[in-house]
Formats: structure tokens, C-alpha cells, sequence
């Protein structure tokens, strides 16, 4: 079993084999630990971004004078709509396991969020999803979760793939392909002795064995698959017409299509690049300034945008989520 489910099953079980006055202790001082360390690590990246300063990117705005109420609230909306298909995927895998509400989809979302953003990759959001569960329902409801991170990362591939292709045919980006073909094929090799491995040694992800793996995906009904891959495509959508639309918004007018290209390719980039969430926001901003750069577009700008697409996608979402974390009660299964 992964390490972060691992870290909740101890927590169960603290929960039931300590005094009860201990163990409300130390499950509150738990839960408060998440949500303190979720916004100290906020402010942190608003307010001492190495990338940005964060009175810097204040007076950018004044002076751009751009941001009406209209504004505002459509990008609310557009990030509203964004985690609207977020929970919505969430409730419609689950239920192929149990069913649930979107309320409760929302609960377990924004919480997971909150955990995660001070997790490398963001694996807190499987831990924090799981413990929502009895026993029991912990790896599926795990595995669950891994098949709805690679269908976004699916789409993101796909479709970053394309608009990297058409950019580097349509800009002058010097690419050492000879490292390249070397790194192909030295992924190439391991991918050969790893399936000669299996043979002798299953091997275990996210607590399952890949042939364990591969038979509970085909064993889940196709719609299913077809229906995680649609609402992540539609979640892509949103947000990169919203980053078109800061873009417009700060005075940046290019055609869809071409902002498109440079977008689709930045978050390519940035999603195969490991990370601890909170610095997320610095990775797609030094990917972005680089690859917009070619389109002359100025470095402020990008990095602007960058910081309001993540206060409006992550840093909210993660605050709203906090009530979840704070309000917490294991399952009642669980404490029968």
C-alpha cells in the first residue's frame, strides 16, 4: 500500500485504540496542522513568490485598470465550472463503487485539495479522499482517483502534444533531437526489462498489482471511461479559455488559435515536470514566460496571469476546502 494511505490507516487506527480525549486531540491538532500549513504555504507563495513580487503584481493590476466586476465574475464562473466537472467526474467514478452525492463529491474534492497542496505531485488528495471510506473501499476508492488524474493527463498529453508540435514547426526552438533519441530509447529499455519483471514480481501501484490494475479498468464499464475522459476534456477547455481570456484581459490580443498553441504546449511542459503543488504556480510561470516570449507577449503579463489563474483555481478551492478538513468525522461504519 502507498505511503499516504498508509499514513491514514495509522490514524484510524489511533482513532479507535487511544482514550477518547486523547485521540480528539490528536485528530484535531491533525486536522488543524492541514489547514495552517495550506495557508501559511498560500501567503507564502503570494507574498514572497521569487518569480513575483507580490506588491509588484499589485501595482500591475492598478495600472492595467482591467479588472471590472464583469471581469471578475466571469472568471469566477469559469473556475467555478472548472471544479463543477471536477466533483462531477468524482461522483460519477465513485459510483461505480458506491453511490454518492455531488455534495459529497464537493466535500471530498476541495478537502482533498486542501491537503494535497503542500504534497509532492499531490498525493495527499488520494490519502485524504480514502480516509473519507471504510477500510474496505480505500484502494479502490484510490485507484479511483488514479484513473481520473490520467484521464486529465490524457488530455493534457494529447492535446499538448499537437499545439507543441505545430509550435516548434512555427518557431525557431533549438532542439537537441540526438538526446533525445537517447532518452527514448533508454525509456524504451526499461520499459522492456519492467514487463520481463512483472513476470517474476507483480508490480504494485497505488497498492495494486498492474495486472490487477489493468482488469478492474476493463472490467469497469466503457461509458465510465468515456465519461471521465469528456469532463476532463471539458475541465481543459475552461481553464485554458480562461488563461486566453486574462490574456485579453491584460491587453494581449492574438488569435485563439495561436494563444492556443503556446498554451496547450506550456501545460504539456508543466505537467510532466514533478513538483510540490504550491510551487506549481512558479513552474507553468518560468515555462510560460519562456514560450511566450515568442509571441513577444511581456514577461509581467505572463506572470500576472499565472498568479490569478492559481488563486482562482487552487488557493480559493483550497480555503473553501479547509471547512472540509476542520469538519471531518470519520465514517460511521467505521466507528461501529
Amino acid at each position: 500500500m502507498e505511503l499516504h494511505v498508509l499514513v491514514f490507516d495509522v490514524i484510524c487506527t489511533m482513532h479507535y485504540g487511544l482514550p477518547y480525549k486523547t485521540k480528539q486531540f490528536f485528530f484535531v491538532l491533525i486536522k488543524l496542522s492541514i489547514v495552517v500549513g495550506a495557508f501559511y504555504f498560500i501567503y507564502t507563495k503570494i507574498s514572497e513568490n521569487d518569480n513575483l513580487e507580490f506588491s509588484t503584481f499589485v501595482d500591475f493590476l492598478r495600472e492595467n485598470n482591467t479588472f471590472s466586476f464583469k471581469n471578475i465574475l466571469f472568471l469566477v464562473i469559469l473556475s467555478g465550472f472548472n471544479w463543477f466537472f471536477e466533483i462531477l467526474k468524482w461522483e460519477k467514478l465513485v459510483g461505480t463503487i458506491k453511490k454518492i452525492t455531488f455534495k459529497n463529491a464537493m466535500e471530498q474534492s476541495l478537502a482533498g485539495l486542501t491537503t494535497s497542496l503542500i504534497t509532492p505531485n499531490r498525493i495527499g488528495d488520494y490519502g485524504a479522499k480514502a480516509v473519507y471510506y471504510p477500510k474496505p473501499f480505500r484502494k479502490r476508492i484510490v485507484l479511483l482517483n488514479l484513473l481520473s488524474n490520467m484521464a486529465q493527463m490524457t488530455i493534457t498529453v494529447i492535446l499538448g502534444c499537437i499545439g507543441f508540435i505545430v509550435f516548434v514547426n512555427q518557431h525557431p526552438i533549438e532542439i537537441d533531437y540526438y538526446k533525445i533519441s537517447r532518452f527514448g530509447l533508454l525509456l524504451i529499455i526499461i520499459g522492456i526489462f519492467t514487463i520481463f519483471g512483472i513476470k517474476y514480481k507483480p508490480l504494485i501501484i497505488k497498492g495494486y498489482s498492474l495486472q490487477r490494475i489493468i482488469n478492474y479498468i476493463k472490467e469497469m464499464p466503457t461509458k465510465t471511461h468515456i465519461l471521465n475522459l469528456f469532463l476532463s476534456f471539458l475541465r481543459y477547455l475552461i481553464f485554458s479559455f480562461q488563461f486566453y481570456y486574462l490574456l485579453t484581459t491584460f491587453g494581449v490580443f492574438i488569435g485563439y488559435s495561436t494563444a492556443m498553441v503556446v498554451i496547450t504546449s506550456m501545460y504539456l511542459l508543466a505537467s510532466i515536470v514533478p513538483s510540490i503543488s504550491i510551487f506549481d504556480v512558479v513552474i507553468k510561470g518560468s515555462i510560460a514566460v519562456y514560450l511566450f516570449d515568442f509571441l513577444a507577449v511581456n514577461e509581467l503579463t505572463i506572470l500576472s496571469i499565472i498568479a490569478v489563474m492559481w488563486i482562482l483555481n487552487f488557493a480559493i478551492p483550497s480555503g473553501l476546502g479547509s471547512y472540509y478538513v476542520l469538519n471531518f468525522k470519520f465514517p460511521k461504519t467505521q466507528a461501529e
